[in-house]
Parts: structure tokens; sequence; C-alpha cells
């Protein structure tokens, strides 16, 4: 039997009520029996600075790198501000991304899916997916993961309770594992 697949999560959003924190925790819910899905929490990495990472990469940097090194595959949970990805996002994929030749990203299968407002996070996502592509990163193309209308599908204590959305993230967490898999080379293609 092979090792269950090790998802790392993390949201886009520092807010501890975030929609899209509480995505994630239904993600982790969700998670496959197959699956071990950890959330990462951005909130300690700072702001990049060339000259601060010249100097040494601060421990929480590392601690991210670490953690993409060693998943099998990533579950991004974004927001969508003005139209595209929040800054706290970009920030992190910033660090995570140098050195280029050795950054964590390159080749790692990723799924996105997002909480947001009438269109959910489809602006968010669409550039997301041009960041991720750029540093060489395996995006899951299918299942497209928006919750829209978030604040009507969340209970009062962040729980997911739009069944409809939450069996989307089951689609998806699905696709992420049977991707995986045959990237591994231990499943025939799907």
């Amino acid at each position: 039997m092979s090792h269950p697949i090790r998802v790392l999560g993390f949201a886009g959003s520092l807010r501890h009520g975030s929609y899209n924190r509480a995505a994630l925790r239904a993600a982790i819910e969700l998670a496959l029996v197959e699956m071990s899905l950890e959330a990462f929490d951005l909130s300690p990495i700072p702001l990049y600075n060339g000259d601060v990472e010249a100097a040494g990469i601060p421990e929480p940097v590392q601690r991210f790198k670490d953690r993409i090194a060693a998943s099998d595959a990533l579950l991004i949970v974004t927001p969508e501000y003005l139209y595209s990805v929040p800054g706290v996002l970009k920030n992190a994929l910033d660090w995570a991304s140098r050195p280029t030749a050795t950054s964590p990203l390159n080749r790692k299968p990723v799924a996105l899916m997002g909480a947001g407002g009438m269109f959910g996070t489809v602006r968010a996502q669409a550039h997301l997916r041009q960041i991720l592509l750029h540093n060489g990163m395996l995006v899951l193309a299918k299942p497209e993961v928006y919750i829209t209308r978030c604040r009507e599908k969340f209970d009062a204590d962040g729980r997911l309770i739009d069944e409809p959305s939450r069996e989307a993230i089951r689609a998806l967490l699905e696709a992420l594992a049977a991707w995986v898999r045959q990237l591994q080379g231990q499943a025939a293609p799907v």
C-alpha cells in the first residue's frame, strides 16, 4: 500500500473569520481516507525583500518552503481582492519561488478553490493560474470550485453548510488524489 497523499493547504486570507480559511477547514474535514491535508498559516511570512533574502531566509519562509517540499500536492484557497489574488498569497508565492532553480514549487501539483461573492473567485483563480504556471507548477484544470455568495453558505461558526459546495470540494480532492497518483506512476491515466 502506498503512503497517504500529503497535501499542504493554505488560504490567501489572514482574517480569522475568513470564508476562505473556513473553506480550507471544510476541505480538511472532507479529505479522503488516503489523504492527509495539513493547513499552513501564511501570517508569519514577512513581506518579500531581496535584502532580507540576501541576509538569510527568515525562519517562517524556510518552514513554508520545507512544508511545500515535503508535500505531494498543494491546495490553495484564495479570496478575490480587486479582481485578483490577495497580496499575502502573492507574497508567500514570491518567497517560495526563489531561487527559481531549486524552488519547491517546481512541478508541484496544485488544486485551487475559493469563496467569494456573486462570481466566487473566478478572476482571482484565473490570475493565480498564471502565477502558478509561470512557476512550473502542475495546475489541476478541473473541477473548478468557486463558492459563490459565500455568506449564505457558511453558518455563524464558519462551517460550510451548503451541500453542493461540499460535494464540489470532495470532487476536487478526489481529482487531485487521482492526478497525484497518476503523476507518481501509481495509477492509470484518468
